[in-house]
């Protein structure tokens, strides 16, 4: 099945792929509050099960107007759930246990690592010269604003983190392949993976952790995270990936840990240090490389477009 909605223009994809990362970069601190009340697994699983919820009756009119899509189709996009939100934030809130929140934004960093690897040998999207330029100043901007908090961790936190790392990677080039090649529309492609990979987190997390002590802040954190965070957030960006190769979006998504460590300065006065700021603009500089196309005038190397 053809999604029949309009691929977006490579500036409106940008902004797209920006306001997604300011609203993902706010997750940290709003869950933070929710974290006093619910569990991180509950918390993660009725986040994302409740966006699907929200998006099931636009969902519904979709699939009524265009059709359901192959069994194949179908499969993958329950994968894309399984993979983002059972594999990748469940890993990210286990290893979060033993490992310190510092090394864990700094692995999930290296993302674009298998990003790049994965563009070329699955996606057949070969980055210009400007975009693994930015590539390594962005990771090296990374490791400048990360590396004054890294500590001594144990094995089975790293690898489990590492896991984490693989699977997000994973999901950005699996969603990119879904939504270059037009297969879903973008709410198929966001609400699917969510009714899967959420349900499926929240039912580990209730054997887990037990039901939630009902409060009217972590209802009013959930709501929040589930319509804005996720709801809207990832129907942004599966739209923006329709125009953006999955290196460029996670090269921009990279961004994240820079808008939450704003925010606690911001709500929280935590501030940084001097080599964090220098890390901080040397990572953007990278992002802001990797935009560059290879020629003036140039669309990014979108292979069927």
């Amino acid at each position: 099945m053809k999604a029949a909605s309009a691929s977006p223009t490579l500036p409106v994809a940008l902004t797209e792929a920006l306001l997604t990362t300011i609203i993902w970069g706010s997750s940290f601190v709003v869950a933070k509050i929710g974290l006093r009340t619910i569990g991180p697994l509950t918390l993660a699983g009725l986040r994302y099960f409740l966006a699907f919820l929200l998006l099931s009756p636009f969902l519904l009119i979709r699939l009524r107007r265009n059709g359901w899509p192959d069994r194949g189709t179908l499969r993958q996009l329950a994968l894309l759930g399984i993979t983002a939100y059972l594999l990748g934030n469940g890993a990210l809130f286990i290893a979060l246990q033993s490992v310190p929140a510092t090394l864990v934004s700094f692995m999930m960093s290296l993302g674009p690592i298998f990003i790049l690897i994965g563009s070329l040998v699955w996606l057949k999207e070969t980055p210009t010269r400007l975009q693994v330029a930015g590539l390594l100043v962005s990771l090296g901007g990374m490791a400048l604003f990360f590396i004054p908090g890294l500590q001594a961790s144990s094995l089975r936190g790293l690898a489990i983190l590492a896991l984490g790392t693989l699977a997000f990677a994973a999901f950005g080039l699996m969603g990119r392949a879904m939504a270059r090649d037009r297969r879903v529309d973008s709410m198929t492609l966001t609400a699917v993976p969510l009714a899967v990979g959420g349900g499926a987190l929240l039912i580990v997390g209730w054997a887990v952790e037990g039901w939630p002590k009902a409060t009217l802040e972590g209802a009013a954190i959930v709501g929040w995270l589930a319509l804005v965070n996720t709801a809207i957030a990832y129907l942004i960006y599966n739209h923006a990936l329709q125009r953006l190769t999955a290196l460029q979006m996670n090269l921009i998504l990279n961004l994240s840990p820079f808008v939450t460590a704003g925010l606690a300065f911001l709500l929280l006065g935590e501030r940084l240090t001097l080599l964090q700021g220098i890390g901080l603009v040397v990572a953007i500089v990278g992002v802001a490389v990797a935009q560059r196309p290879s020629r003036a005038g140039a669309s990014p190397p979108i292979a069927g477009t």
